[in-house]
């Protein structure tokens, strides 16, 4: 019996998504025994503060990296669009499975505001002033661009805690990732889904990252299993794009592609925090999905991106 030792994070979804990745890899691999590591991260450790402020890129993968390079764990499950696209020396990105609605959702406070079918309308009948919560600069800085006069407070948490929060602490609304809470099996009534048009999501919001040594052959071939070529191409892009803009957890970016046979669309935005300036581009192209979200990038900084990036 092979046993393979996987680490995650200890959240809700985390542990959702951990979990998912395991029974996969178990049914596609009989024989195989996948071991359960929770390991706190900087992220986890600080929930009273909001991101921005704890500062740094990897918050959420720093120290399940360390576990990844001496040896604790043999591969590591993260949400992808916490991974920065400059990878320890050592690592890899074994596996990327299929991916998740990217979309961005809004839930709705159901016994202040009526039942709606589209994100449009939602953000439309919304009252004027009403408090929005999210730990999201993007979703912030995309809330203020098209309703400048919304108040916009954060809110961290696991799903179920800001999905309370938003009944007892005074919101009209939340915006999660619909991704976690497919994964979560979490339905909450009254939410939509926000116009990825306005809503561009984070780059690799709703995709998975495997990631193992580079070294260890071993472990890489039983995870390769998992992988899903489009996905592996549309991540690489918006990863490129975050690479070349130099863009941390702190920068209302949204940035998401989509591989089509050999052809990889990319519809990319940056936004000041206040939302009041928005930078948007589109291109498409065949190739090299790491060549797309380079163009894309350039195409964002010669509009003037940089200003808003900082």
């Amino acid at each position: 019996m092979k046993i393979l030792k996987m680490g995650t994070r200890g959240s809700q979804l985390a542990l959702a998504q951990a979990r998912m990745v395991a029974r996969e890899l178990e049914a596609l691999h009989p024989g195989l025994t996948v071991e359960e590591h929770i390991i706190r991260t900087t992220g986890d450790k600080n929930q009273g503060q909001p991101l921005p402020e704890i500062g740094g890129k990897g918050v959420f993968t720093l120290e399940i990296e360390d576990a990844l390079l001496n040896g604790q764990i043999d591969f590591a499950v993260h949400s992808l669009k916490d991974l920065p696209p400059e990878m320890p020396e050592g690592l890899c990105l074994a596996a990327v499975p299929a991916r998740e609605n990217p979309s961005d959702a809004l839930i709705l406070h159901e016994f202040n505001i009526p039942s709606v079918e589209t994100g449009d309308l939602a953000l439309k009948i919304l009252p004027l002033g009403a408090v929005i919560g999210t730990s999201s600069l993007r979703r912030s800085a995309m809330l203020r661009h098209l309703r400048p006069d919304l108040e916009v407070r954060d809110v961290r948490g696991n799903i179920d805690t800001r999905l309370r929060k938003l009944h007892e602490e005074g919101f009209h609304a939340i915006v999660l990732a619909r991704a976690g809470l497919n994964r979560a099996a979490i339905e909450p009534a009254n939410s939509v889904n926000l116009p990825e048009s306005h809503f561009i999501p984070a780059p690799g919001q709703g995709a998975l990252a495997i990631q193992s040594r580079t070294a260890d052959l071993d472990s890489r071939q039983v995870l390769m299993a998992l992988e899903d070529a489009p996905t592996r191409a549309a991540v690489e892009a918006e990863r490129a794009l975050v690479a070349v803009l130099e863009a941390g957890c702190s920068t209302p970016l949204g940035a998401l592609a989509r591989a089509y046979g050999d052809s990889i669309s990319m519809h990319a935005a940056v936004l000041s925090p206040d939302g009041k300036e928005r930078i948007a581009v589109s291109v498409q192209g065949s190739g090299a999905p790491e060549l797309i979200g380079e163009r894309a990038a350039r195409s964002l900084l010669e509009k003037g991106a940089r200003e808003l990036l900082g």
